[in-house]
């Protein structure tokens, strides 16, 4: 075990949401309905707490029964659902199981009367909406994969999906697995940098995108984009583009680009669902840590669609013919959740192709009456900036079919949860605070329909998942904070980091052993409701999504001025973080407004606009350790003026007044 050092856990500040009351408790008739309390019934549980303790004390059988209450079909069953080996952090799952995740997003389904029920919906910006059935979004799949297959991708390929929240995406999504070949979702705000990193990583052989999208009524060239990041990416050999907006001039490079349109529609609307090992990786989707490169992390057949599944099922209740929209671009790990766990349930998913709040504030809460939608997924960040323009339209509407809104991507705070809970919800339904991460697959903790909530809270962790608090000696504790830990193997957890085991296991089975930690601050107050506190890590996370500090470091080190930099989240009412920036640079005389701005304008164009630093001071020398380890924490901390803390690790004590003296 090691000590804590650049991130000791803190006290409980007062903005902590302990002492809260109670202000929702669930009709005992709506709980005896839920999908949790069938599932509990069948299997002889006369309350959660003790099917909880059950999961995690026999996960083998808890990961089977999951399966089966899914209906997880197998083309060859597996001889066990989990069989441990000497290492926690690999652990077998559907041991010598054979199953596409496709065949039971979509195959299964086309025999029944859930053929013809809603699977996908969406709505672009500029209104346009499509509706697709089970049966017609399997046709759009099918011809997809025929489409993949005749320009040459194979199965274990790895393809890149670069592109907006729209219908072809989706379908190419499904083709993708369906196929036997490995997605790697990206997200569409990246710039040519985060896009290079990535496809180079995971080593892929084609990217499916699109010309360009609107986005507040501008148009954002995707496809040109894509382009200056394939300059550093010699293996992708083949592009499919959709010819989203028509965009004049889009880059071309004969041999290897291919229109959509072209090509898809000329397919067959049958294709084969290529039998896959259980355990055969289905999704690279990449997160950013601390130090180095972003981390791939691997998932599975039978691995991440099945946790997404088990959390809407059974902590979220959705039902078959029920409506999921979780706010999420698809290179987040919400958009692959939201299409493998929706489709698993019998359920729909509606995407969204544009600005929340555009062309106006009461964007969103239409969405939410004109699709029906049974379970809305936002962040807190969101709520934060569209509290202001008033409840209006919440005051007219109805949201009748709304019974649940879920929240992931950064901590809420009381206002903005009971500004929710009271205008939209109209303190009658219940807020499901979700929170965990890709490599998780889901949720550690989340709400559910059977416990009372109090603001802020979790009910507590999702079945299945063995998590607990500790105090920095590993031990378990309640009413303070401590760090997040998961004491035992869940089906969805990340199968390691894509070529990178080591970096896997120092990034969450390091610390204690036998034990993952997670990286956030937690707590459980006297009622046994959980809170989530922030990262404990120093990962950047702005308006839910997330940035490696070494990644936006890196950027800047490029810069044939910058000695050195380092990048750090502070605090934002609106986005929960923003993105600041200190540089070291070879000559003071470069320390100007002008060169300022040609630095947050490189980090901007690279990453993304989304990612474009806040804040960016020039400083003679950065705070570091003997072992010249950067100390982001001492970075923060002066930046926000507070408490230095602990500083016996530092080198050079000068250096934070160089920080205090940054312009």
């Amino acid at each position: 075990m090691t000590e804590l050092t650049d991130r000791d856990i803190p006290a409980a500040e007062e903005s902590f949401p302990f002492g809260q009351d109670v202000v929702w408790r669930p009709e005992p008739s709506d709980v005896r309905e839920t999908n949790l309390m069938s599932f509990m019934d069948r299997h002889g549980f006369n309350s959660l707490k003790s099917l909880h303790k059950r999961s995690v004390d026999d996960p083998e059988w808890f990961w089977d029964a999951v399966l089966k209450d899914l209906d997880i079909q197998f083309y060859e069953p597996y001889k066990a659902a989990l069989e441990r080996t000497d290492d926690p952090a690999f652990p077998k799952w559907c041991v010598g199981g054979q199953m596409n995740i496709v065949h039971n997003c979509l195959d299964k389904w086309l025999s029944g009367e859930t053929a013809t029920k809603t699977a996908f919906r969406c709505e672009a910006e500029n209104g346009e909406t499509v509706i697709l059935s089970y049966s017609e979004l399997n046709d759009r799949v099918c011809q997809v994969a025929n489409a993949l297959v005749s320009i040459g991708i194979k199965k274990g390929d790895v393809v890149g999906l670069f592109m907006p929240m729209t219908p072809e995406l989706v379908s190419a999504f499904l083709a993708i697995c369906k196929i036997g070949a490995i997605l790697l979702p990206l997200f569409s705000g990246y710039g040519p940098h985060a896009i290079a990193t990535r496809l180079t990583d995971a080593g892929a052989c084609a990217v499916i995108t699109a010309d360009g999208f609107l986005r507040r009524g501008k148009e954002v060239p995707m496809k040109r984009l894509l382009d200056s990041a394939l300059e550093e990416c010699p293996l992708v050999t083949r592009v499919l583009v959709n010819r989203k907006i028509n965009l004049p001039d889009t880059p071309w490079t004969k041999g290897r680009d291919v229109w959509w349109d072209e090509i898809v529609p000329n397919q067959s609307k049958r294709a084969e669902t290529v039998k896959t090992s259980a355990e055969d990786v289905v999704m690279i989707i990449y997160t950013s840590g601390t130090t180095g490169r972003a981390k791939g992390a691997v998932h599975t057949h039978c691995g991440f669609p099945v946790k997404a599944a088990q959390d809407m099922a059974h902590a979220m209740d959705l039902r078959p013919g029920e409506m999921m929209y979780w706010m999420s671009d698809m290179g987040w790990m919400m958009g692959p959740w939201l299409v493998f766990g929706s489709l698993l349930c019998g359920a729909g998913m509606l995407f969204y192709d544009g600005a929340p709040d555009y062309p106006d504030p009461d964007r969103l809460w239409r969405l939410v009456e004109d699709h029906r939608v049974t379970h809305l997924g936002i962040s807190p960040v969101l709520i934060r900036a569209i509290m202001p323009h008033g409840t209006a339209m919440l005051d007219s509407s109805s949201f009748e079919h709304l019974r649940a809104i879920g929240s992931t991507g950064s901590p809420w705070d009381p206002v903005s949860w009971k500004w929710v809970f009271e205008n939209v919800l109209k303190s009658r339904k219940p807020i499901l605070n979700y929170s965990g991460g890709t490599e998780i697959s889901g949720g550690i903790l989340s709400g559910n329909m059977l416990t009372p909530l109090k603001p802020c809270a979790f009910s507590g962790p999702v079945p299945g998942m063995a998590a607990d608090v500790v105090n920095e000696l590993g031990e378990s504790v309640q009413n303070e904070v401590g760090e997040l830990v998961i004491r035992g193997p869940w089906i969805g957890m990340t199968r390691g980091f894509w070529n990178d085991k080591q970096r896997y296991l120092d990034s969450y089975w390091r610390r204690f052993e036998g034990v993952w930690v997670h990286g956030d601050f937690a707590a459980i107050d006297d009622d046994g409701l959980w809170y989530i506190l922030g990262r404990s890590d120093d990962t950047i996370k702005i308006a839910g999504k997330r940035v490696g500090p070494a990644e936006v470091e890196a950027i800047l080190n490029s810069h044939p001025d910058v000695l050195e930099s380092a990048a750090i989240g502070i605090p934002d009412e609106i986005k929960g973080e923003i993105l600041a920036v200190y540089c070291v640079v070879s000559d003071a005389s470069k320390a100007t407004e002008e060169y300022r701005s040609e630095l947050i304008e490189l980090v901007s164009r690279e990453l993304g606009k989304p990612l474009k630093p806040s804040f960016l001071g020039f400083t003679s020398a950065l705070p570091k350790t003997r072992n010249a380890k950067v100390i982001r924490r001492l970075i923060k901390a002066v930046h926000e003026d507070s408490d230095l803390g602990d500083t016996s690790g530092l080198e050079d004590a000068t250096t934070i007044d160089a920080i205090r003296n940054a312009t």
